[in-house]
């Protein structure tokens, strides 16, 4: 077994779980490479390893190596810089959760050794989500246009509102006054699309959310729409400039850019150890059941 130790960037508090994490592969007699942004931590624990550790830089290197899984160390937002790296190559990414919520990085930090006996003996479930693409014209994020979580246009410049036309499969839904839109998947509904009052949806949902951030008109809601649809969005406004996100990534697009969003042809996938699942999480993360009344939970 061969896998990809990846992380962003690692909390002097944090170190220990990465030195755990690296002494638990070496006893299960596992091929360890590192993400190029951990290598100082690389050279710290060298003495630790036997032979040569790969350093993978890009997903351009990483295609070319045969890796089983990716092991991402820090919160979510550590799984969806992940995909980038990843992305159509078809290596799952368990997540050992050092940040805080962790929806995607479901493991505890207390739980790593049990999590990697867990994929040594092949006791988990992949969990497939779906991924979002972004064409655009003129070119927005190139070589980089997808999203796990969500697309969102934003006002950037002012404090006044933006337009978005938006047309599903080229038949106009509506045109939105807000300070934003976010298209979300499945994965993302926990994210900046809750927040903003969209609904939560499972995993294997199968759709798209289109959620307004804090619309001008009362009346308008958060719509669920099949994600085998294209959507397409005109924007304007008084600033001359807005933002433009995929996950954590950003770009500036003006009036003049035309911007299409469908679900790309691959998917990633997620580990799910088989004593946690996705309503589990759901409930210990949104503390579901904490109420006093519930007494058998």
């Amino acid at each position: 077994m061969k896998v990809l130790v990846y992380a962003n960037v690692l909390k002097e508090e944090n170190e220990k779980y990465f030195f755990q994490l690296i002494d638990k592969l070496n006893k299960s007699n596992i091929k360890i490479g590192f993400y190029k942004d951990i290598r100082n931590h690389f050279i710290k624990t060298a003495g630790n390893l036997d032979g040569e550790v790969e350093i993978i830089h890009d997903y351009y290197q990483l295609r070319k190596e045969n890796y089983d899984y990716l092991l991402s160390l820090g919160g979510d937002g550590t799984i969806l810089n992940a995909t980038i790296l990843v992305r159509d190559l078809d290596i799952p990414i368990l997540g050992i959760n050092l940040g805080r919520l962790g929806y995607l990085s479901s493991v505890e930090k207390g739980k790593i050794d049990e999590a990697i006996d867990g994929l040594v003996e092949g006791s988990f479930l992949l969990d497939d989500r779906t991924i979002l693409q972004l064409d655009s014209t003129p070119v927005l994020f190139p070589d980089e246009n997808f999203a796990l979580n969500d697309f969102t246009i934003h006002k950037r410049d002012n404090s006044s509102m933006i337009i978005v036309h938006t047309y599903v499969n080229d038949e106009f839904l509506n045109t939105y006054w807000a300070d934003g839109l976010i298209v979300s998947t499945q994965t993302g509904s926990t994210g900046y699309s809750l927040s903003c009052g969209g609904p939560i949806m499972a995993p294997g949902s199968n759709n798209f959310i289109i959620t307004p951030v804090a619309p001008h008109n009362l009346n308008v809601r958060p719509v669920v729409l099949p994600e085998d649809v294209c959507l397409r969005f005109e924007v304007e406004g008084r600033a001359d400039n807005f933002l433009c996100t995929l996950d954590s990534r950003y770009e500036l697009m003006t009036s003049s850019h035309k911007l299409e969003v469908r679900k790309a042809d691959f998917r990633i996938n997620l580990i799910q150890l088989e004593n946690l699942s996705y309503f589990k999480t759901l409930r210990n993360k949104l503390m579901w059941g904490k109420d006093l009344r519930n007494r058998a939970t």
